[in-house]
This record gives structure tokens, C-alpha cells and sequence, in this order.
């Protein structure tokens, strides 16, 4: 979720005032997590049913009591029950046996972003990028049921994870919190992911509904776009996601979507989640997303968050009196406190009692579902002349920079974790809307340490490259150079270039002058610009890796594990390429921060105005709109080299009802490796030409072969990525006609063009 702890640590950041305004080839899978003893868990009517049975045994204070939440480092006092230092806690209904519900973010695992709670850690995810560009919802799925592990061990039962807000600007500051910029991706992955955290018995949310897009101003910029483009891009990630993870609860968000604040917009909450999806489990606001009581109420907002976020808290005694003047009926608060009570029976959360105490927590084997994850994340982007894997011939290499002789760098915001192991660098922030509650931070897995202990033969030594010439001297002195660069995002603030910061390019581009066996290694929240790339013969995209993070690089770099990560997101050649070229607002916002610190005495007065951001690429997100644009980008989703290769063949496409392609994955090379195969579909162009429409992802899996091992497989398309969205149907239709398949090794390939046939048809919505 997006808590905004900037109240937590300071009075008022002056952007915070705007804003509120082993050697193995492939690593074998290891097993989630064990979940608690299972219940019996009711589904469909008959949860409703029981829900229904409870709720009109309540008095209107009780109910009005499960309608708003605590923001426990602000409420002190405010329950006779314990407040654990976290997102959220909503007090129970003894007598009903309703219970108790402590809110912890988020998707990476469970955070303790400030430490709240002194010296407790947890197991950290390499960032869902990374989880993302394994094309593989069973990683998904196992960091989630980890994640929930250890969130029932540490007493919460409500997580805030499930990102799943599409990639629409390469500098979002939280791109590196979610899964990437296609919603078949996107929904698969978030599906998994939820599924596994529920299985510990506890809520996922799924967040944030909806066109979270961007940090800048994302208290008050309005996301402006079309309702068929909607449909086909950002709502079917959470379409999706939905369908396969079932989760308790859906957050919606902190900006306008076209008009209306996501947390007031009638079309999202009632119209497309509850009608059009049949959504039962509840809806909760972000934290300090909330502008009313009757309003928000009547558009489907069922539970306010963090109540001292907001202006007021206006789902409790407010609420109260819109039920009693009937501007918010009876019906409408009932129908709340059900769907709340649905959420928690369906998952299991109401009927399995939380530990008394924290309980134990196998961190060992934790640390190994995190590190699986970052080795299958990982993507090998270039490696000319087979540099990689590092030869054992090597007998001294240096590592440059990126304080990789220390640890590994994590994300920032509410999503960040204090991992096993400690932080051996934490520094808080001086400015900015992120510095109440975030820290630049990294996790305790040395690179240096890691690829040393991997390498006994060899002597690996590490220079911090502040100074460009002597780690040019250290380079050229060396058999082989590895880089380290960085490039920390945060959630409340996008970066404002593509740019790596901190003089990095030219660091690199000075040590891949003096040794030409260099390897650039990146840690960074998203796509970065690489203008050094000619010169550097291998570039391996860590993201960030986790609290494993350095054994996951050195194994990849050393070869006891074949890279088999894809790009989740397309990486541009130029900022110019993307669909809009800086972030939006960000000029207004450094006046409205100007203005702030020109008069701090009335710094609170302040407040940046809503302006909107016109998503002009509709449907077409990413790679859509780079194909649509006819722009080659430095790399394409769906890219990732292995130390292995693979061949197609015998392809045979199948129309009719159903797209579906059948082929032998072959691996033609000397090692065992994992690979992605992926199809993209569009309609044929009238004219046989195909150009006019871009192709969309539909269908991938992921599958490990041996040398020499091939196997059939048959991919079969997501029916909504083929069909358009219709908005007289309403619904979705799939024109019949002929359609132009790629199968592909990233959304750029178009070796394998096949055509078949399908007959019209329409879905629901």
C-alpha cells in the first residue's frame, strides 16, 4: 500500500505539504512455506450468507467501529487492545467473534520501514520486477506464501501487497514495486502472488485501483483516459489478478481517475469491481486517500484506512449521521460491513486465531525462496564474445562501486523491508516526499564477499569508484572488471531522468576504455539509460535483488546458475521515446516546494492543485507503443539471454474458438538453462499488410530443458488480449477474421509470423 508514513518522523517535509496536497545450471524450486492447519473455508452465497447472519446481530456503532481503521504510530489511546507499530489495526467484536485485524505492508515482505518495531526483521523479495521477469507465477506464488508466513508469524492477517499497477512511465518511482508493463504479466504474477500469501490463512489486497501511475503529485493528478483503453490495459491486470488470487480485499487510490478520486469513483468500485466482476471481498481506501463520507460511501469505498491520514476521519461519526439523515442508507452500511466480514471468512483470516506471541520463523529457508526468486529474475541483457560466465582463467578480478563490497541496494517507501542480516548502510533523507518514512537502504549480501567465496582461485579485490582513474588504473590492472551501478527509486518521488546518477556513466564508460572485459551489473528500480552499452560487453540487470541478493549475482556471473530472467518492461534508447518525455507535474511541484520553503511559516497553506495526465497511449502501453510508434528500443520486453540457447519448431496454430499454439522448445546448446517462450496476437490488417494494430502478449510459460532436451508445448491465448473491449456491449469482443501470430523470444521477434483463423465472439465484461 501507499501508507505515506510522512507524518510519522517529522512535522512537514516541505514535497510532503505538495503531496498531501553450490553449482547448479537452473535452482531447483523450493517448497513454499507451510501454511496453518487449514479451515473450512466458505465460498460464494453461502459466505455472504453467514456474513449477513453476523452483521444483523450488530448494533450500528459496532458496525460503524469495522468501518474505519487505526494508523497505529498516530493512535495511541484510541483502543484498549495492543497496537502493534504498523500500517493499520481495526479493533474486533468480542461477543460476535469477530475478530481482531493488524494491517502490515507490503509486496516485498513484511516491512518495518522506519523500525517502528525495534530489532524485528524479515526475509526480503528481490523487488517484483525482479519476481516478474521470471515469467513464472510459481516464484510468485512461493515469495507470497513466504511472505505470509511470516506476517501470521509476527501476529498480522492483513497484507498490503498485491501490486499490480501497469508500468507507464519508465521513471515511476514505485515501478519497481509491481510487475511490469502488460496486464497478461502483470495479473498472472499478482494472481500468484496473492494466492500464496492467503494460503498462510490471512488477506492480500490487490492495489491500487486504479491508474496509480506515477508519483509525482499522486495526491492530486487526474488520470485521464479512455474507457475501452482502460478496460484493456491497467483494469485487466487487476481483472486477472482477481480471478486467479481471490483476494480479500481491493485498495483503490490516492489519485483521480478521470474526474473522481479513485477512493470516490463509482465507476471503478461499484460498476467494474462488484457488478461487471462479481468482487465480494471489500474495499479498502489507501491511506490518506479519503475526501468524504457520503460520496465515498455511495461509490462503493467500504472501509477507511488509517483514519489519521485523512483530514477526518470520515467513516466514523460522520458516517454515523449520513446513515441517520439517510444521504447514505442502511443497506449501503450493511453491505460494507458484510463485504469486510466476506473478505476475512472467505481467506480463512476470521476463523483462524492469530499466535499470542510472535511465533518462530524459519529464516534459513526463507532466505532460499528469496534467493531463487532474484537468480530467476535476473536478466543477462548482452554478452558479446560469451563473456559471461566468468572464465575460470580469471585470476584477478575487481569489483567497481555500487558499495557492492557491502550489500546489495533495496527500494524505498512503504514497501521496504529490514532484512535478516541487518542494514549495513541506511541513510535517512534530508527532503523530499519520501523522507518520513523512507530511507536509502541496503540489504546485507555483499557481491564482493559472494563472488570471492564462489571464486577460491581467483583474487577479487573492490575499489568504490569515486575516483573514475583509479578505478580506471584498478580495471586495466585487472583480467576482468566488474561495475556496480545504482540507481535508488522510492515510492512519493519519480526519478527525474533516465540518467544513472552520481557520475556513473562515466565511471563505466572509463573502466570499459581501460579493460575490455568489463561487466556492468545494475541495481536499479527500472529501465535506465546506457549510453556506454557499445563499449561494455555483457550488462546483467539485477534490479533489486533482495536480501540474497549478492550470492544471487555471483552465482549467475560464475555460471552455477544460467540467467533465465526477461525483461518485465521495455528499456528505452532515449527518454524521448517514451509516451510522455519527463514526469508530469514535476515543474509544478518544485514551485509549489519553492514557494513552501520561501515562507515556512505558512508552509501548511500550500497546497499543490490537481492537474491531469492524459494517458494518449490508451491500451498500447510499453511495447505496444513502441511497435505502434515504429521505435526500436535499446531493449525489448520479453529479452533475456541465457548461457544456453533454444530453437522453435514445428509450430502449428490453432483458430477457431480458441487460439492456441502448439511447438517443440528445444535447447540447442551445452547447458541446462530455462526459457520463455511467449506469443503475441493481433488482428490482420484488411489490407494482409498487419501493421496498423500492435501485438499484445498472449500467452508464455517457463521451462527447463537439458541439453539437447526438447519438448511440445502448447500455449493457448488469453481470450481478452486478443478480443477489443466494447463499450456498446457492453463487453468484449473478438472480431472473427484472420489473426497474425508471433511466437517469440521478446515482443520484438518476429521470426516465426504464423496466421490463423477465429470466429466472432463476445464475452462478458
Amino acid at each position: 500500500m501507499s501508507t505515506g508514513y510522512r507524518a510519522l518522523m517529522l512535522g512537514v517535509s516541505l514535497m510532503g505539504i505538495a503531496a498531501m496536497v553450490e553449482a547448479r545450471e537452473t535452482p531447483a524450486k523450493v517448497a513454499p512455506p507451510e501454511a496453518p492447519a487449514a479451515v473450512a473455508q466458505d465460498a460464494g452465497p453461502d459466505t455472504r450468507r453467514r456474513a449477513e447472519a453476523i452483521v444483523a446481530r450488530m448494533t450500528i456503532d459496532e458496525k460503524i467501529k469495522l468501518a474505519h481503521g487505526l494508523f497505529p504510530p498516530m493512535a495511541a489511546g484510541k483502543t484498549t487492545d495492543t497496537l502493534i507499530p504498523s500500517a493499520g489495526h481495526i479493533d474486533g467484536i468480542a461477543r460476535l467473534g469477530v475478530p481482531l485485524v493488524r494491517e502490515s505492508d507490503a509486496s516485498l515482505g513484511v516491512a518495518n520501514q522506519v523500525e517502528q518495531r525495534k530489532g524485528d526483521v524479515a526475509t526480503a523479495l528481490p523487488s517484483g520486477l525482479a519476481t516478474a521477469a521470471s515469467f513464472d507465477p510459481e516464484i510468485a506464488r512461493a515469495g507470497g506464501a513466504m511472505i505470509g508466513a511470516e506476517a501470521r508469524a509476527k501476529r498480522f492477517n492483513v497484507l498490503l501487497a498485491g501490486g499490480v499497477n501497469l508500468t507507464r512511465d519508465p521513471w515511476n518511482g514505485r515501478n519497481f514495486e509491481y510487475l511490469g508493463e502488460d496486464p497478461l504479466l502483470a495479473g498472472s504474477m499478482a494472481g500468484a502472488h496473492i494466492a500464496g500469501v492467503q494460503s498462510n490463512q490471512i488477506v492480500s489486497t490487490v492495489k491500487h485501483l486504479a491508474l496509480n501511475a506515477q508519483e509525482t503529485g499522486r495526491m492530486v493528478v487526474d488520470a485521464r483516459i479512455g474507457e475501452a483503453d482502460l478496460r484493456m490495459s491497467d483494469l485487466l491486470a487487476f481483472q486477472i489478478a482477481i480471478e486467479r488470487g481471490k483476494p480479500g480485499s481491493v485498495m483503490c487510490a490516492y489519485n483521480k481517475v478521470n474526474g473522481d478520486w479513485a477512493c470516490e469513483n463509482k465507476h471503478l468500485m461499484t460498476d467494474v469491481l462488484k457488478r461487471d466482476w462479481g468482487y465480494r471481498g471489500w474495499v479498502m481506501s489507501d491511506w490518506g486517500a479519503v475526501h468524504s463520507t457520503a460520496k465515498a460511501a455511495n461509490a462503493g469505498l467500504d472501509q477507511q484506512s488509517g483514519q489519521e491520514l485523512d483530514k477526518a476521519i470520515y467513516f466514523g461519526a460522520p458516517l454515523k449521521a449520513a446513515v441517520a439523515d439517510g444521504s447514505v442508507s442502511q443497506a449501503r452500511l450493511d453491505d460494507m460491513i458484510v463485504r469486510y466480514l466476506t473478505g476475512l471468512i472467505e481467506t480463512g483470516a476470521y476463523d483462524t486465531p492469530m499466535p499470542a506471541a510472535e511465533a518462530p520463523i524459519p529464516y534459513a529457508r526463507h532466505a532460499t525462496v528469496a534467493q531463487e526468486a532474484a537468480e530467476a529474475g535476473i536478466v543477462l541483457l548482452k554478452n558479446d564474445r560469451e563473456m559471461l560466465p566468468i572464465a575460470r582463467t580469471a585470476k584477478r578480478i575487481v569489483l567497481i562501486g555500487g558499495r557492492a563490497d557491502v550489500g546489495v541496494l533495496s527500494g524505498g517507501g512503504s514497501s521496504q523491508v529490514r532484512s535478516v542480516g541487518g542494514a549495513p548502510i541506511e541513510i535517512p533523507l534530508t527532503s523530499g516526499a519520501a523522507m518520513s518514512f523512507a530511507r536509502y537502504t541496503y540489504h546485507a549480501s555483499s557481491p564482493l564477499r559472494a563472488i570471492t567465496a564462489a571464486m577460491p582461485g581467483a583474487v577479487v579485490t573492490f575499489v568504490d569508484g569515486k575516483d573514475t582513474d583509479a578505478a580506471a588504473r584498478a580495471a586495466r590492472d585487472a583480467d576482468m572488471a566488474i561495475v556496480f551501478a545504482t540507481q535508488w527509486t522510492t515510492e512519493a518521488q519519480d526519478v527525474p531522468t533516465l540518467s544513472l546518477p552520481d557520475n556513473q556513466d562515466a565511471l563505466i564508460a572509463a573502466v570499459a576504455k581501460a579493460q575490455p572485459r568489463t561487466v556492468a551489473v545494475l541495481e536499479t528500480g527500472g529501465p535506465v539509460l546506457m549510453p556506454w552499452i557499445d563499449a561494455v560487453p555483457a550488462v546483467l540487470q539485477a534490479w533489486y535483488p533482495g536480501q540474497r541478493g549478492g550470492e544471487a549475482i555471483a552465482n549467475i556471473l560464475t555460471g552455477r546458475v544460467s540467467p533465465s530472467g526477461r525483461l518485465p518492461i521495455t528499456f528505452p534508447a532515449a527518454a524521448s521515446q517514451a509516451p510522455r518525455p519527463a514526469p508530469v507535474g514535476l515543474d509544478r511541484l518544485t514551485s509549489v516546494e519553492a514557494q513552501a520553503a520561501a515562507n515556512p511559516a505558512n508552509a501548511a497553506a500550500i497546497q499543490l492543485e490537481s492537474f491531469p495526465v492524459d494517458y494518449v497511449e490508451g491500451a498500447d502501453v510499453g511495447y505496444r507503443w513502441y511497435e505502434k510508434q515504429r521505435q526500436r528500443p535499446l531493449f525489448a520486453f520479453g529479452h533475456g539471454l541465457s548461457f544456453t540457447s533454444f530453437a522453435y519448431r514445428n509450430p502449428v496454430v490453432t483458430g477457431g474458438r480458441r487460439l492456441s499454439v502448439t511447438f517443440d522448445v528445444v535447447n540447442t546448446g551445452r547447458r541446462a538453462g530455462a526459457d520463455v517462450p511467449q506469443i503475441y496476437v493481433a488482428q490482420a490488417a484488411a489490407d494482409g499488410a498487419g501493421t496498423a494494430t500492435p501485438m499484445r502478449l498472449a500467452g508464455f510459460t517457463r521451462l527447463t530443458l537439458k541439453p539437447g532436451e526438447s519438448r511440445r508445448v502448447t500455449l493457448t491465448a488469453e481470450p481478452r488480449v486478443v478480443a477489443q473491449y466494447d463499450t456498446a456491449l457492453p463487453g468484449w469482443r473478438i472480431a472473427g477474421g484472420r489473426y497474425r501470430v508471433a511466437l517469440a523470444h521478446d515482443a520484438a521477434d518476429r521470426s516465426q509470423l504464423l496466421t490463423t483463423t477465429l470466429e466472432p465472439m463476445t464475452m462478458k465484461p
